[in-house]
């Protein structure tokens, strides 16, 4: 709601230089420029401790994750270590440094370590079980003042980052005492450092009023942003999630890096396998006991069994599954990875931003593309290149299937796996491209123009190729024709359920199915998810959250095969699919048949006995909904409010008038409405 919760009075009108939430207390500490600090209530705001604390500018605090113990840091040269169970004493006071202390961090890997900033160009590193107040080692290369450090959060990883007066950002090991890299770029202080606690980059902010980030492993630098707020103060992240807030001279500004859709992929056998940070996870759908799938409603969690498969040597910014399920590829950092699915075995890796399979199928063997920055496209053919070559335009992305897509700013090409040849362009520009099993249809996503269902020739193309077609910059015409159009779904992931379905997640968080061009919401969720899969033998669709886990919805694959039948006017086949739908799905089926106006079939489904009566009204039928409406009252337990099917009768009368039937007949249902006026 970007509304202000709380706020407190705590040294004015001098400053506030830092405040910490305390959350096993709930409290909420501040160190000023009167050299207090003070500790208040987080909920109430009450004011429960002034400590005296330094003799100068309280800089900085940093409270321990498990003990009770808050460290300070001053312009006063000392930091001190405060223990609230002991009343707030101070229990060691440590010096050392020659100038102001800026900062002081714990290094999360070992707790009993902490690390510190300051203007005398050192980073000194400290304990707090050795009782010694002295530093263990300093680390120097700053050719001006230190104002902020940030440990790494990663595990194998022991760095330290430090941002100081002299413009640069320097990365340390802090084991072999070295400094790994110096990021230079700033035009002024850097003010504050940050290890992205998931993504692998370094975020610095500097009084130039510039955030730079930079990648964690390559050091390059990714991007600059600059919102003209002035000076640039401090940085953190919310856990999590990729939300960073940044905190300026003319104001606060939250944004999201990246994206924040999960790092997934699922076969159509059900095998998942997604990233958290480089570690690889794996869960299969088939272990998970059929009689609790059964009883899972919409929406509610898969109990997945999840296994670790082990870690990755880049930062996996996309996974996908080849069409057999055995392999699986991993692309991130500009390299990609293709791994056995079973024990995370290497099967081959090279250079690329970008990796995507062929559909199985779409050529004979295996077949996959990767392209290069340079928008250079290559084409393995069981694990051999087969041929490179660069589009005589800027190449943003490329999307995989039963054709090569290759995505421009303005436009899309379609080209042959075997041949490379182009096969078709379409002024249309994806955010995906999703080909149904088949390969006969094909969904273009887009981000504003709504998505397209195309219908692909695969016969046209061959005879025409074999032919010799001449293939000019468009391509064939015949190719590819339009079937179904969304122009106002924002489609944000999909699958296709068999050759004519297809489900998708819209930008306002429906969960909808696209069966022979016409749209039906299965479920409104309650937040972003994104589609991995759908497997007819469960009859479910499964989703992802962003925390990774697995959602199912349920969707019959006879329901689909019957309803698509019904709106192709196939009835036939429709009958032979109804056989197959449960009979708990069979009001639903009635809904839906009364939707495409077929009211005498959905009345002899429906079991619903409202719904009955809604039908045998729209038909005329005054003798049915009489009975209905007779059952009804009859199924009524002694003493209970009839005042409902009298409004039954009523409309049942009602009806009768408009028909101008028997007046007799017309008098007996309002009789039993008991409405004689």
């Amino acid at each position: 709601t970007q509304a202000l919760v709380k706020q407190v009075e705590v040294s004015a009108p001098l400053p506030v230089r830092c405040a910490k939430f305390i959350p096993r207390k709930q409290w909420i500490i501040a160190g000023s420029d009167d050299m207090n600090l003070r500790v208040y209530n987080q909920n109430t705001l009450e004011k429960i401790k002034t400590i005296e604390a330094h003799g100068d500018y309280i800089r900085y605090l940093a409270v321990h994750s498990t003990l009770p113990y808050v460290l300070s840091c001053s312009d006063d040269m000392t930091i001190k270590l405060w223990d609230w169970d002991k009343n707030w004493a101070c229990v060691a006071t440590y010096e050392g440094h020659a100038h102001y202390v800026m900062m002081v961090q714990w290094n999360p890997k070992d707790m009993n370590i902490f690390a510190s900033a300051s203007l005398d160009r050192s980073i000194k590193v400290w304990g707090v079980t050795s009782g010694s107040t002295t530093p263990h080692f300093s680390l120097t290369g700053h050719t001006r003042g230190v104002n902020c450090i940030e440990y790494s959060p990663s595990k194998d990883k022991p760095y330290l980052v430090s941002g100081g007066d002299d413009k640069t950002v320097r990365v340390w090991d802090y084991q072999t005492r070295q400094c790994l890299q110096v990021l230079s770029g700033h035009t002024a202080n850097i003010s504050s450092v940050l290890f992205h606690p998931t993504l692998p980059v370094i975020l610095s902010g500097s009084e130039d009023g510039t955030c730079r980030i930079w990648h964690a492993t390559t050091y390059r630098l990714e991007t600059t942003l600059n919102y003209l707020l002035e000076r640039l103060w401090s940085i953190a992240c919310l856990p999590g999630t990729n939300d960073v807030a940044l905190g300026f001279d003319e104001g606060t500004m939250v944004i999201q890096l990246g994206s924040e859709e999960p790092v997934a992929s699922m076969h159509a056998g059900g095998k998942i396998v997604w990233a958290r940070g480089n570690e690889i996870q794996t869960a299969n759908l088939r272990q998970v006991d059929d009689h609790v799938l059964d009883t899972l409603g919409d929406g509610e969690m898969v109990p997945l069994s999840v296994k670790d498969m082990g870690s990755t040597e880049v930062f996996p910014q996309t996974i996908c599954h080849h069409p057999n399920g055995r392999l699986f590829a991993v692309c991130g950092d500009d390299e990609w990875i293709v791994f056995t699915a079973q024990a995370l075995r290497n099967k081959a890796f090279g250079s690329g931003c970008e990796f995507v399979w062929a559909a199985s199928g779409a050529a004979s063997g295996t077949y996959y593309a990767t392209r290069e920055a340079s928008g250079r496209i290559t084409i393995y053919k069981d694990f051999v290149e087969e041929t490179s070559f660069k589009p005589p335009f800027p190449v943003d992305e490329i999307f995989g299937g039963y054709l090569l897509c290759v995505k421009t700013s303005d436009f899309v090409c379609f080209y042959d796996w075997s041949s490379s040849r182009l096969i078709r362009r379409i002024d249309v520009v994806p955010t995906a491209v999703i080909w149904s099993d088949s390969g006969d249809l094909l969904v273009l996503a887009t981000e504003e123009d709504g998505a397209f269902v195309l219908h692909y020739d695969k016969d046209s193309v061959v005879a025409a190729i074999a032919g010799g077609a001449d293939l000019d910059d468009e391509g064939l015409e015949i190719a590819f024709d339009p079937t179904y159009e969304l122009p106002n779904e924002k489609v944000m992931s999909g699958t296709w359920c068999g050759d004519d379905s297809f489900v998708y997640i819209s930008s306002n968080q429906k969960l909808c199915c696209l069966i022979a061009g016409q749209t039906e919401v299965i479920a409104h969720t309650d937040r972003p998810l994104y589609v991995l899969g759908y497997m007819p033998e469960h009859g479910k669709v499964y989703c992802m959250d962003r925390d990774y886990n697995v959602i199912s919805y349920g969707l019959s694959l006879a329901l689909i095969q019957y309803e698509s039948a019904v709106v192709r006017q196939d009835f036939a086949a429709a009958e032979q699919c109804f056989a197959a739908i449960p009979e708990s799905l069979h009001n639903k089926v009635a809904r839906f048949l009364e939707g495409q106006g077929h009211v005498r079939e959905a009345l002899e489904i429906t079991t619903d006995k409202d719904h009955k009566l809604d039908l045998a009204l729209n038909l005329g039928d005054l003798q049915l909904a009489g009975e209905i409406v007779g059952e009804l009252t009859a199924q009524l337990p002694a003493g209970a409010d009839r005042s409902i099917n009298y409004s039954k009768w009523k409309q049942v009368g009602d009806q009768a008038l408009k028909q101008c039937g028997p007046f007799a007949v017309t008098f007996n249902f309002y009789q039993r409405d008991v409405d004689q006026s």
